[in-house]
This record gives C-alpha cells, sequence and structure tokens, in this order.
C-alpha cells in the first residue's frame, strides 16, 4: 500500500526526517511514537504532501507522490488526515464541513454527500449537531466531526496528528473509542500518539522514533513488553 523509502526532510541546517524507511500494508493500522520534536508529524505531513520531502521516495498504490511531477491534488484524495487543533472551517456548518471536499470534488452530488454525512453524524451521536457551528461544540465533539469529515471522503489511508492532545482529559475517551471503530473498518491507518495504551491496543505495529529515524518496529507486545533499543528503554520508563 505505501513504501517509504530513505525519506530526508530539512528545514534550512535542521534535519528533521534522517532516512526514513516504512513498508505499510493495505489495512495495516500503525502507531507511531517518540519523544516530542523528533519528526512524527512531519512525518505524517510528508505523507499527506502537506510538507515536500527533500529527498527521499513516498510510494502509495505505485505512484511517488515525492515526485514534483505528480498531481498532488488527486494523489491527496486518497489520504484522509485528523489534526491536533480540528482545523474545521468556522464560518460554516457540521453539515457543510462534511460534505464540502466530496462535493467540490465531485466524488458525490450535494444529496449524496448530505445523506452520507447524516449517516456519519448519526452514527458519532451528533446527528442533532448538524445545523450548528464549530464553535458550540466541545473538543471532543470537534474532533469526532473531524474524524468524521475525513471518512467522508472514503480514503484509502487516513493520518492521525495526536488526535487527542488538545482534548481535556474527560474527552479523550470518546475520541479513542471513535478511532477504535474506524480501526475494525478495512482501511490503513497510521496515528501519532502519546497514549500508548491505545497504541498497543489498536496497533498492528507500533513504530519508535527518534531524532528523525525509526529506530525500532514490531508487534505492540514485541516494542512494549521486550523493548531491544537502549533509547526505547528509556523513553517507554517515562512514558508508561
Amino acid at each position: 500500500m505505501i513504501e517509504v523509502i530513505n525519506l530526508v526532510k530539512e528545514f534550512d541546517n535542521l534535519n528533521v526526517l534522517n532516512g526514513v524507511d516504512l513498508t505499510i500494508k493495505d489495512g495495516e493500522k500503525i502507531a507511531i511514537i517518540g519523544p516530542s520534536g523528533c519528526g512524527k508529524s512531519t512525518f505524517l505531513r510528508c505523507l499527506n504532501c502537506l510538507e515536500d520531502p527533500t529527498s527521499g521516495q513516498i510510494i502509495v498504490d505505485g505512484v511517488d507522490i515525492a515526485d514534483m511531477n505528480v498531481d498532488i491534488n488527486i494523489q491527496r484524495q486518497k489520504i484522509g488526515m485528523v489534526f491536533q487543533q480540528f482545523n474545521l472551517f468556522n464560518n460554516k456548518t457540521i453539515l457543510e464541513n462534511i460534505t464540502l471536499a466530496p462535493v467540490l470534488l465531485k466524488k458525490a452530488t450535494k444529496e449524496e454527500a448530505t445523506k452520507k454525512a447524516y449517516e456519519l453524524l448519526e452514527a458519532i451521536g451528533l446527528k442533532d449537531k448538524a445545523d450548528v457551528y464549530p464553535s458550540t461544540l466541545s473538543g471532543g465533539q470537534k474532533q469526532r466531526v473531524a474524524i468524521v469529515r475525513a471518512l467522508a471522503m472514503e480514503p484509502k489511508v487516513l493520518l492521525f496528528d495526536e488526535p487527542t492532545s488538545a482534548l481535556d482529559p474527560e474527552m479523550v475517551k470518546e475520541v479513542l473509542d471513535l478511532i477504535k471503530e474506524v480501526a475494525n473498518k478495512n482501511i490503513t491507518m497510521i496515528i501519532v500518539t502519546h497514549e500508548m495504551g491505545f497504541a498497543k491496543e489498536v496497533a498492528d505495529t507500533v513504530c519508535f522514533m527518534d531524532q528523525g529515524k525509526i529506530i525500532e518496529k514490531g508487534t505492540p507486545t514485541e516494542v512494549f513488553d521486550h523493548p531491544k533499543n537502549a533509547r526505547l528503554v528509556s523513553f517507554l520508563s517515562k512514558v508508561l
């Protein structure tokens, strides 16, 4: 599904990604953990073409989206992203937030997109919020809408950039529960998270990043219960 080969990203003289290699299978759930500043979010932004890699390849469905000649707008339609800060359009209703992209990109008619949006909102218990604006919602509600908005595009890959980091602690569970429901669908997911218990429960593969590289990966049991790398052992001792 996705093949990342020797991915490098530099900002001026700062080397943020230092040769990342990762193979992601269709339908696989990947959790990426690691200390702040290790390159996790930059890696996700490269996968979604929000950052241009300095060098390396990102092959999605046989297309290298790091190639400057590729139409990234077409490729980006395959990849949904859920941000830390929700990134909802505050001047549009919840319904408009969800239907805007599918209609604009002609993936659905307005009627089809509206029907789908109501179905998705009903599934997360927010159908009654369809005509309100994001400012009236709690943080947890906003993030659940952001997840539904990404799902409305029917992406092949869904990226989550620390989806609970901006939430009050009591709102974290409702968002994590929704992500767990999404994980049961046949959709490839890459989740950057500080929630170690969640990573252990949901992920097929856990990747530990440090200093711009993936320095250990394996099943949740291998990474959390039998870590090999000394830096990973130190990191887990502080967060578990």
